[in-house]
């Protein structure tokens, strides 16, 4: 059941993007921008949470998740750090994803051959 709400979930965020690119003037630079910033604040809220609980990899894999891993992080470096937390827990918070898109695209872009668009 986790797998089939992890699907379900993940699919309706992107669904829900897809049909804001295709039927408004938004580009999608900023459909992406404001579903990191849209993260952050529904963590900042506490609503977020829940629907982590519920859909596990299926809201913390699109760009939601990255604003919520952003918020988290922060939100645990103030309880620590106090106003310093601030400007190094989204970094923290982040890192692993950070961290892990560098390393696939290095390693994906040795072992693809890239063709120019004709």
């Amino acid at each position: 059941m986790n797998y089939l709400n992890a699907f379900w979930v993940g699919g309706l965020i992107c669904a829900l993007c897809q049909v804001l690119i295709d039927k408004t003037k938004l580009t999608p630079a900023r459909v992406l921008v404001s579903l990191v910033v849209l993260g952050v604040i529904l963590q900042g809220l506490g609503w977020y949470q829940a629907v982590v609980d519920y859909a596990g990899a299926g809201a913390t894999v699109p760009l939601l998740g990255f604003g919520y891993s952003l918020a988290k992080g922060v939100a645990k470096a103030v309880a620590e750090s106090g106003l310093l937390g601030v400007f190094t827990g989204g970094v923290t918070g982040a890192a692993g994803g950070i961290a892990a898109a560098i390393v696939f695209g290095c390693l994906f872009a040795l072992l693809s051959r890239p063709q120019s668009k004709s």
